[in-house]
């Protein structure tokens, strides 16, 4: 078939998905159980998304492989699971590529990226859209004795935010202003490399946090199930941050009136905003809210899905999530109604031991055949001599779907203690604080 009938059917379609975590897990898993999708190679992917397509071990930031790959693979679609390719600019190295650009990309350009590439972007989007978010001010080595004299008179706790990526850890809630003003000094001295050349003061709001997530054709969006994430590594919500010990899907607290405002006073607001700046986004938007009162705030967007709530947010939506790519990738998602699932949602992160700071890689994992009524999402993992081994901090997402939030809440926790590697922990109570 040629590339102008593939296009114009969009039948039969080889899709090449990037990234190596559970998000990009749940997605080859739905993604393989679309008619649509003939070939589906996952790059570099783990030992979970080989179940569902063919992993190619490349960097998804090394955008010649990709495009080598993509070629010869004669792929149709490509959909971008991470952050920084995004950040960097992918869809941006296909569009203007004249062997790629008849390839639709699933991830926005990197001036939408920038969203999440640049705090001091967003809050400033915001501003001008007048979005409900905390108020902020930013400061960089220039106006250094500013933000000093700014922090000596704020509120307490004080928030500061690296401006860049910092892979989840440029983010610091301090209280006491002395230290806020020596973690500012060092923010912009490096610390956070080039991520934290201009930093984000921004007040600290008190409330219970969630995830809401759309897919946009730029113009028309559909809005997935919510989630909320536990960031904290030990029972009771203490410990260091994680990139996510858990989620669960629906929130009981986002009611239909909550959700109707965050629609309007939210998501409208930066669809819209986004189409009056001139700026093309196909993909996911991700806003990570606060709920102060009965009013939703803005805490931050991602330009990608988040993980672990993709575990609990994938297995609800019944669509075609292919036929959902497509409508957006053709400007069409408006032709769309989004089918989620009644059932409740929760997925148990299990982790390697030491994480989030130091753990080692290469534990052989073992009884992923002994789980009885979830998925298993692999996150951190690899094949190696057809032994599924630990190749990360957060090594598998354990996920499972039914009927009432406890009933998904004890399967998933079941399901996550059949499973054993050296080291393994995982938490107890995901999802229990909101029964």
């Amino acid at each position: 078939m040629s590339l102008v009938s593939r296009k114009q059917y969009l039948c039969d379609m080889n899709i090449l998905l990037i990234g190596s975590g559970g998000r990009e897990c749940a997605f080859a898993w739905k993604l393989s159980q679309s008619e649509k999708c003939d070939k589906l190679i996952i790059a570099p992917g783990n030992a979970g998304t080989a179940n569902y397509g063919k992993n190619v071990n490349i960097n998804p930031n090394d955008f010649e492989a990709v495009k080598a790959l993509a070629l010869k693979e004669q792929i149709d679609m490509l959909v971008v699971g991470p952050e920084e390719p995004l950040v960097l600019g992918i869809h941006d190295f296909f569009v203007n590529d004249e062997e790629l650009a008849h390839i639709p990309v699933i991830g926005p350009k990197k001036e939408g990226a920038v969203l999440e590439g640049s705090k001091d972007f967003s809050k400033q989007f915001m501003e001008r859209h007048n979005i409900p978010t905390a108020k902020s001010k930013s400061f960089t080595n220039e106006n250094l004795n500013e933000g000093l004299a700014y922090l000596a008179q704020h509120t307490l706790p004080i928030v500061l935010k690296a401006d860049g990526l910092a892979a989840g850890k440029g983010v610091l809630i301090i209280d006491n202003h002395q230290e806020a003003q020596d973690e500012l000094r060092l923010m912009l001295d490096g610390k956070f490399g080039k991520a934290g050349s201009t930093v984000v003061v921004e007040e600290f709001l008190t409330g219970i946090e969630l995830s809401v997530f759309i897919l946009t054709d730029g113009k028309n969006y559909v809005t997935l199930p919510e989630a909320k994430d536990y960031k904290r590594i030990g029972q009771g919500d203490t410990g260091l941050n994680t990139g996510g010990m858990g989620s669960v899907s629906p929130v009981p607290f986002a009611d239909a009136a909550f959700l109707n405002k965050i629609d309007e006073q939210i998501i409208k607001p930066t669809v819209d905003g986004l189409a009056s700046e001139s700026i093309d986004y196909t993909g996911f938007i991700f806003f990570g809210l606060i709920k102060v009162g009965e009013d939703p705030y803005v805490i931050e967007y991602n330009c990608r899905m988040g993980d672990p709530e993709t575990e609990s947010v994938i297995p609800r939506i019944e669509n075609d999530l292919l036929e959902l790519f497509i409508a957006s990738s053709k400007k069409e998602l408006g032709n769309y109604q989004i089918n989620i699932s009644p059932k409740n949602a929760a997925t148990v992160m299990i982790v390697a031991g030491g994480y989030p700071g130091e753990y080692e890689k290469g534990k052989a994992i073992s009884g992923l055949e002994n789980i009885r009524d979830s998925y298993a999402f692999h996150a951190g993992t690899t094949l190696d001599g057809g032994v599924v081994k630990t190749n990360g901090g957060r090594v598998l997402a354990i996920s499972s779907v039914k009927d009432t939030q406890f009933e998904a809440l004890q399967s998933a926790t079941a399901d996550a203690a059949r499973i054993y590697f050296d080291g393994k922990y995982f938490r107890e109570d995901i999802g229990f604080d909101l029964i």
